[in-house]
């Protein structure tokens, strides 16, 4: 294993890359080179894996959590929505039951009073008024006509409503089975390139041996830790003073009582979580529910400035927003990092803020 290391560890890199280009749809490539037949000797001094190996295998990782990250939006927003559709669908369901049942019974009640006036000789209610010889029963039959011309036009427009709102409930439930069967084919597409880059990821770190591994973990905690400086160092808390609301320090205590468990994509609780997870359960304890992933999060929650920000609010990373983070004050948060880490503490400012965004505003 030590011989050639580093030719290993830049093959590795290679092709991780080609896995990584082979699962983007609609890509042609060319046959591959041959591969030369002579091998290393098994005599050939061990070459060193340097820093800037490492560094290079560090930005790779990087690469491919972050793929994975978007990716795992992606599925968590397919199954988010998923879930909305089932749920309609069953609704739906319900009403066109109900309303066939109503149906059924405004039929019934057509027929009765078609029954009725066979059962008079078939003659409507208003020439039956006109042959009858008695004064009184003249006016009483007058009130009865009118009141059974107002009966049946009800009956009539109940029937056709009823009639439309089937026919709409209907249309509602094709269009939501088509859109849910599009959801299903979403969340297998975006599982697909999860598996992948994180298949591709751990295949890389596989080439390393245990003190490289060690080396590298060193060189990621100076690379965030470099980056929380720089953040620090702008004066980006230096008007920071918000507190925490009454709902803030429950989602804060939720998600400090996660500390430890293992990130797991897609996962939302209560033993693995990924990041959009973790937030979104944590407010959910503290009774305001948010969206599911951190895209959506970052859509649809307020926004509030940098020097604003108080502990429970919710930090969203990148400019893709695929990364969510609860600020828990002193330029902190708790986050779900990615694969084979667990949820951590981290420092606010060690990846690169879009914006902050607060669930009970």
């Amino acid at each position: 294993m030590g011989t050639g290391r580093r030719a290993l560890i830049t093959t590795a890199i290679t092709v991780v890359c080609a896995v990584t280009v082979l699962a983007a749809p609609g890509t042609a490539f060319a046959s591959p080179a041959p591969t030369p037949s002579s091998t290393p000797s098994a005599t050939a001094s061990p070459t060193p894996v340097t820093n800037k190996d490492l560094e290079a295998v560090r930005e790779k990782l990087d690469a491919l959590y972050h793929d994975a990250a978007v990716a795992t939006d992606a599925y968590n927003a397919a199954e988010e929505q998923a879930r909305k559709q089932s749920a309609e669908i069953v609704e739906l369901a319900k009403k066109i039951v109900e309303g066939q049942e109503k149906l059924d019974e405004l039929k019934d009640r057509a027929g009765a009073a078609a029954r009725s006036q066979y059962r008079t000789g078939g003659l409507p209610d208003e020439a039956q008024l006109l042959l009858s010889d008695n004064p009184q029963a003249f006016l009483d039959g007058t009130g009865r006509v009118l009141q059974g011309q107002r009966a049946t036009k009800g009956l009539i427009a109940e029937l056709t409503r009823t009639q439309q709102d089937l026919k709409q409930y209907t249309a509602d439930a094709s269009a939501q089975w088509q859109q849910l069967e599009k959801n299903r084919q979403a969340k297998a597409t975006a599982k697909k390139k999860v598996t992948t880059q994180i298949a591709a990821a751990e295949k890389l770190e596989s080439q390393l041996e245990k003190q490289e591994k060690e080396r590298l973990a060193k060189l990621e905690q100076q690379a965030a830790l470099k980056a929380q400086t720089a953040w620090l160092d702008s004066g980006a808390l230096k008007d920071v003073s918000g507190k925490a609301s009454a709902a803030d320090k429950v989602a804060v205590a939720y998600a400090t009582a996660q500390l430890g468990k293992a990130y797991e994509w897609g996962a939302e609780g209560p033993s693995t979580y990924d990041c959009s997870g973790l937030t979104s359960q944590a407010w959910a304890s503290a009774g305001h529910p948010i969206p599911r992933t951190s895209q959506e999060q970052w859509k649809q929650l307020p926004h509030v400035a940098v020097k604003d920000m108080r502990p429970g609010d919710l930090i969203i990373y990148f400019d893709d927003a695929s990364h969510v983070a609860m600020y828990i004050g002193d330029g902190a948060i708790i986050h779900a990092p990615r694969p084979g880490r667990t949820v951590t503490v981290a420092g606010a400012g060690s990846m690169p803020i879009l914006g902050v965004v607060r669930p009970d505003a």
